[in-house]
């Protein structure tokens, strides 16, 4: 979904209108993987420098609720975006610097997958966060 066409379909799929500034922060996200809002803002006026601040907090509110994007926010974080979706993937967490990588879903017996009790839900995804420390920062201890 890296060109402007594959972008547009995208938005088309979902059964949205195609405008630039949705465009635009389609493909802020998908270049950007994990950004937060002002990173998104950021990427966004360096090719359209008129598209307002809202209209970017609006495409990513409805890119969220159609599940073109995933927010992602770790306790004690900021939101961030990805246009990583469906595959039920995980997160992990550096705890000093806030690094945040992708983990695929857990293999074999996967508790994060299978809830000890329901309580009767329907239950279609699980979110996992690890948390640790990165290599960037372990190096930075030794």
């Amino acid at each position: 979904m890296t060109s402007k066409a594959g972008i547009e379909q995208v938005l088309k799929e979902a059964s949205m209108r195609v405008t630039q500034p949705r465009v635009a922060v389609l493909a802020a996200v998908t270049a950007n993987p994990h950004a937060d809002t002002e990173t998104i803002i950021s990427a966004v006026h360096e090719e359209h420098p008129h598209v307002s601040h809202q209209a970017v907090y609006d495409s990513l509110k409805l890119f969220t609720s159609l599940g073109v994007v995933r927010q992602i926010q770790p306790q004690g974080h900021i939101a961030r975006y990805e246009t990583r979706v469906g595959d039920n993937h995980h997160h992990v967490v550096c705890r000093r610097c806030g690094h945040l990588a992708d983990v695929d879903c857990s293999v074999g017996a996967s508790p994060c997958l299978h809830a000890s009790d329901d309580h009767g839900f329907q239950i279609d995804e699980a979110e996992v966060i690890y948390w640790g420390i990165c290599p960037d920062c372990q190096a930075l201890n030794s």
